[in-house]
């Protein structure tokens, strides 16, 4: 297969050119003789990759399944995901890594890893199977929707996970201190008389991760990070050469807590959205490399976990179908990246630190390639969502870039036609 005058992101530059892929590989890029798929006018992405992703499955297929989530994965361009273990079962044994696995080999659109949970069941007390997890598919491991309580468990699960290649991914919220807060502590939560919760709530565990990896000596990656102290406080442990990746997701960079003004449940997410403050200094450190990574933190939910009193409605936003075009409009468009960097952001620095295949477009590479139209301007429109979940608040807003092709180790996944 030949894709023929795309615009291809490669680790050095962008250039025109055509890719030849043979056996699943990308065998060729350049200038190559011969009839092929055309993309004029098309920019070729190295395939993304979102390491962080909640299909829902085992448990809860009402608000998602594998076979669901990974169709909307390829339509929003992402050929690799990595799923969170909050399931029911939770993902803390081989049997669940397998069974996951296996339902992704059956839904066979994009490659799909397990995230196995630190302590067993979640309930933060004894070390899940790390090894048998690890060796049945786990990429990672992750306590995501709580942080673990005890410290000194903390510490013993950075230092099995190095054992067997794992970084641990921290979901850091001291509980207490959020105390059934749903949204962030400021002039909207007085506004609407919503219970609030402060940065340190998220900033104090940021800050026991770091200081566990700089005294162990081991990596840690700090998830959806949303406060400016704590991109201050990643940056700081960066400099001094701790091991500390970090992430954020679309809705931080592009959202204000004014956002919640309407009661929107759509608005509700964990970390909360924050204020504006909060929104540049987390591009600032996209721009300048303190946070390596942006996820979708793709949380789809059944419209009954949501047509509910705020209160009472389920956190989270359903992602993976508009984040390419949210991030690409909002730090390619806005100035912030470039295609390069966005690249690295949304593909080759997941595949680095979780140590997967892919990330980057050369010879010898997986073939896996998204392609999409820069030029496109559309409408967010949940109704279109191939995701169970049509939980977003960016119905109605105006994106660019337009995801038209996904290849997925040489084979075409997913194709829109081209206007």
């Amino acid at each position: 297969m030949i894709f023929k005058n795309a615009d291809v992101v490669t680790p050095e530059g962008v250039k025109r050119a055509d890719i030849r892929i043979e056996g699943g590989k990308i065998a060729e890029i350049g200038k190559i003789a011969g009839e092929g798929y055309d993309c004029t006018g098309l920019t070729a992405f190295p395939g993304l990759i979102d390491m962080h992703v909640h299909l829902r499955e085992p448990g809860y297929e009402k608000k998602e399944d594998i076979a669901s989530g990974a169709r909307a994965a390829v339509k929003g361009g992402f050929t690799q995901i990595c799923c969170m273990p909050n399931t029911n079962p939770v993902i803390d044994n081989k049997v669940v890594v397998t069974y996951v696995k296996a339902r992704a080999k059956e839904a066979g659109l994009c490659k799909i890893h397990p995230v196995g949970a630190i302590t067993e069941g979640q309930r933060g007390e004894t070390l899940s199977a790390i090894g048998a997890m690890k060796a049945a598919g786990a990429v990672a491991l992750s306590e995501d929707g709580k942080s673990v309580v005890k410290t000194s468990l903390m510490a013993n699960a950075m230092r099995y996970a190095s054992d067997f290649g794992l970084v641990c991914l921290c979901h850091c919220e001291d509980a207490g201190l959020v105390d059934g807060g749903v949204v962030h502590e400021g002039y909207y939560s007085t506004l609407t008389g919503l219970k609030g919760s402060i940065r340190a709530a998220e900033d104090i565990i940021i800050a026991r991760e770091i200081c566990l990896a700089e005294s162990l000596d081991l990596p840690v990656h700090i998830c959806h990070v949303s406060t400016y102290s704590g991109v201050e406080l990643i940056r700081e442990a960066k400099a001094r050469g701790v091991k500390v990746t970090a992430e954020t997701c679309p809705h931080y960079i592009t959202l204000t807590h004014e956002a919640i003004a309407d009661f929107d449940t759509n608005t509700k997410v964990n970390p909360p959205l924050r204020e504006e403050r909060d929104r540049l200094a987390l591009i600032e450190g996209l721009r300048d490399g303190t946070i390596d990574c942006i996820v979708t933190d793709h949380a789809p939910h059944h419209e009954d976990d949501k047509n509910v009193e705020y209160d009472l409605a389920a956190f989270g936003i359903s992602g993976l179908e508009t984040s390419f075009a949210l991030c690409y409009t909002q730090l390619v468009k806005g100035g912030a990246l470039t295609l390069c960097g966005l690249a690295e952001k949304m593909s080759a620095n997941p595949a680095r630190i979780l140590h997967l295949e892919g990330g980057r477009l050369e010879a010898g590479a997986p073939a896996d390639l998204t392609f999409a139209d820069l030029n496109e301007k559309w409408t967010v429109d949940p109704a279109a969502f191939v995701s169970k979940g049509k939980n977003t608040p960016f119905a109605g807003r105006e994106v660019y870039g337009r995801v038209k092709c996904t290849v997925v180790d040489g084979e075409i996944k997913y194709e829109e036609k081209r206007a």
